[in-house]
């Protein structure tokens, strides 16, 4: 009677439980890139689908936003903007502020927005954060090309502005504020799956650090009108990119190298926990979602 013959077969792909204490799986995120670009565009196109004005919601936002700002903050409470014109110094705070909370916002829920998903195939799950910071790109595009037309505008109007030579590294910038509303979220998201209070804390927390962060006034100001509580502002790394976004892209205010390594390291340190943490609750968080 003629056995069975016993073939050698190789797996393309193998899973097992994650023994690394940190782990970004980088060659695995490349070989499900297909999958990345599926959720990519599945939030760029669901985010204001059925919605009467669809994408001008991007527009919208920031405008009004810089608007009510300048008639608040400049207008009323006299906050000095130098030669900056006060709507385009808003603007450009809140365009980049935009893209840090876009990222927090869509990362804090992670497990909670997609347990379906998770719960019934594998696939990396670091990759649904991804591709929220991703798809945000798209947002922040549409809103710096807002922006740059204001900028245009003010610019022959005669106005005192131009774009510092350092402006070269603004793209860093923009790819650190992703880092860290991604780390950040990730860390939130995890929280999430035990603890509910943390995603009603999450809109709350945010609009308190946008007033921490120096997204309407200079950082100067602060430390001259109260210098007791200067140090709130002083150590929050979002006002240091703020800051320096402005003096790149208007040339007003300064950089601090001290402040943008220090922010580089508390980048740096948010991501590595927020990945830490994110890798360990998905190992459980089906049991607890």
């Amino acid at each position: 009677m003629n056995q069975p013959e016993h073939t050698n077969t190789t797996w393309l792909f193998e899973i097992t439980p994650k023994n690394k204490f940190f782990s970004l799986n980088l060659k695995e995120v490349w070989q499900y890139r297909d999958l990345l670009m599926l959720f990519v565009k599945r939030d760029v196109v669901t985010v204001y689908k059925q919605t009467v004005l669809g994408p001008l919601w991007y527009l919208i936002q920031p405008l009004f936003t810089s608007i009510t700002f300048t008639i608040i903050f400049n207008n009323v409470a006299g906050i000095d903007t130098g030669t900056v014109p006060p709507f385009l110094f808003n603007l450009a705070g809140i365009t980049v502020w935009n893209y840090f909370t876009a990222c927090l916002n869509g990362t804090s829920n992670t497990f909670g927005s997609n347990a379906g998903i998770f719960g019934k195939v594998y696939f990396p799950r670091i990759i649904v954060p991804l591709s929220i910071v991703i798809s945000n790109l798209l947002k922040f595009g549409i809103q710096f090309f807002i922006f740059i037309c204001f900028y245009t505008y003010y610019y022959f109007q005669g106005a005192a502005i131009g774009i510092n030579g350092v402006a070269l590294f603004f793209p860093l910038l923009i790819v650190m504020m992703g880092i860290l509303g991604l780390g950040l979220g990730m860390f939130i998201s995890s929280l999430v799956t035990k603890y509910r209070d943390f995603s009603n804390l999450v809109g709350f927390g945010v609009q308190l650090l946008m007033y921490l962060s120096a997204v309407m006034y200079p950082m100067a100001l602060i430390k001259e009108k109260l210098p007791t509580y200067g140090w709130l502002v002083q150590y929050n790394p979002l006002a240091y990119v703020i800051e320096t976004t402005r003096y790149m892209l208007l040339n007003v205010g300064q950089i601090s190298i001290w402040g943008l390594s220090y922010t580089f390291l508390v980048t740096v340190i948010v991501f590595f926990v927020g990945v830490l943490v994110f890798n360990k609750t998905e190992k459980s968080f089906i049991d607890t979602v």
